[in-house]
């Protein structure tokens, strides 16, 4: 029988059948996935073969899996964790402030969804909140990824004609839900669907950084079975890795346009004479901003790059 993964612990996941039922299962032995070797061979939102005996019941198989958001595991470096699988869009939930979301956070984690063809809608949360100063930064960076081609949305949790917004983009697709902890996933889960009363953390006020209140993974229905969240731990820091060093540029798609306009084939946009990337940069057609955290992308991923280099 056929099931999704609703939530993973580590060694147990909960599984809702074709019936319907929501089950406890363990896997059955090892399993071997072609996509990528990670430290979860099981995440939420995976389809996945069951076989029952007597009280107990496994998991044999893994489909294949139509798309994933995948990152450095927090737990081990240079180890892949897939994040969450099979998903129609990712929100990913940034605050201007209390606590603020770099532009290098956000680029990190639109360059991952990208390469695995998941599309992103860009969720600035907090609306409520922000001071004139912060309401200007939040419409500059709005406008440079409106000019790219994302879509974006500016929402209070506080406001009902907000969450009726995001109801809409949700409706009958399944969501992943990402962000740093501490900007508002929870409370915002909270107003999709008052019934799960999910505990909501505090933001430090030395750090201006939130508290984790989600421990794992979780899928989560928020009006129907048809419209699903998967709701994520907060996210510190987002390691990049799963693909060709030379493929980052193609992940930023202002970028991508231009690469066939680069003198040299291989072109990395750095040092490489006539480069139609720099020459964009210095143009202001493409944001200085978002070049600055290219080249930063591209000088930390060097290192996972060159040591997966040294273990062939």
């Amino acid at each position: 029988m056929k099931g999704t993964v609703y939530k993973s612990t580590g060694s147990w996941y909960e599984v809702k059948n074709e019936l319907g039922e929501m089950l406890s299962c363990r896997l059955k032995g090892k399993i071997r996935l072609d996509e990528t070797n990670s430290t979860n061979p099981i995440a939420v939102g995976d389809i996945v073969e069951l076989e029952t005996d007597q009280d107990d019941t496994q998991i044999v198989s893994v489909h294949k899996r139509k798309n994933y958001i995948v990152r450095e595991s927090p737990k081990h470096k240079h180890a892949k964790h897939i994040v969450a699988s099979n998903l129609d869009q990712a929100f990913l939930i940034v605050t201007i402030a209390s606590p603020r979301t770099s532009s290098g956070f956000i680029d990190r984690f639109l360059v991952v969804a990208a390469a695995y063809d998941v599309p992103v809608v860009i969720v600035f949360n907090k609306l409520d909140l922000l001071n004139e100063k912060e309401l200007a930064k939040q419409k500059e960076l709005i406008n440079i990824y409106k000019k790219i081609g994302y879509e974006t949305l500016s929402i209070s949790c506080l406001d009902e004609k907000d969450i009726k917004k995001v109801k809409t983009k949700l409706k009958g697709k399944t969501t992943l839900l990402s962000g740093h902890s501490g900007v508002g996933k929870s409370t915002l889960l909270n107003a999709l669907n008052p019934n799960l009363d999910l505990r909501v953390g505090d933001i430090s006020a030395k750090h201006d950084k939130g508290t984790h209140t989600t421990t794992f993974a979780e899928m989560i229905e928020v009006d129907d079975a048809k419209t699903l969240i998967i709701d994520t731990p907060g996210i510190k820091e987002f390691g990049i890795m799963g693909f060709e060093l030379e493929e980052i540029s193609a992940h930023f798609l202002e970028m991508r346009a231009l690469v066939n306009e680069c003198q040299f084939n291989n072109c990395m946009h750095i040092d490489e004479p006539k480069c139609a990337v720099k020459l964009a940069v210095a143009k202001g057609e493409i944001d200085a901003g978002r070049y600055d955290n290219y080249v930063k992308i591209v000088e930390d991923y060097k290192e996972n790059y060159n040591y997966w280099e040294r273990k062939k």
